[in-house]
């Protein structure tokens, strides 16, 4: 009852959150990256529905304060969660000398 309290009353107030019913399989949070690729799976059951509200905000998922309150843009690709993407190293410049190592680039994937 708890987990479907969650998915009635709060999953609609949540920006990037989607529910999918499979009839049979016990409840689930499948983290997807940007491309749609499976990151994680973090079984439901035995949560309450306070304890999921907490780990989805804790996750980064943006509750707004009715289903159809815009997103501020700063959340519109949230959760999104930066991870550092490895760059090649450079060759070097035409008059011999290397080029500065640059930072690591973040990469907007969950």
């Amino acid at each position: 009852p708890q987990v479907k309290a969650f998915v009635t009353q709060d999953i609609p107030l949540y920006h990037n959150l989607e529910m999918k019913h499979l009839p049979g399989a016990d409840p689930e949070l499948v983290l997807l990256s940007h491309q749609y690729e499976e990151l994680e799976r973090i079984p439901l059951s035995d949560m309450t529905r306070e304890e999921i509200n907490q780990l989805v905000q804790e996750l980064g998922f943006f509750r707004k304060e009715t289903p159809d309150a815009p997103v501020p843009e700063e959340f519109q690709f949230a959760p999104a969660k930066p991870l550092p993407t490895l760059l090649r190293p450079q060759a070097p410049t035409a008059d011999g000398k290397t080029p500065p190592k640059r930072v690591k680039e973040e990469h907007p994937d969950l």
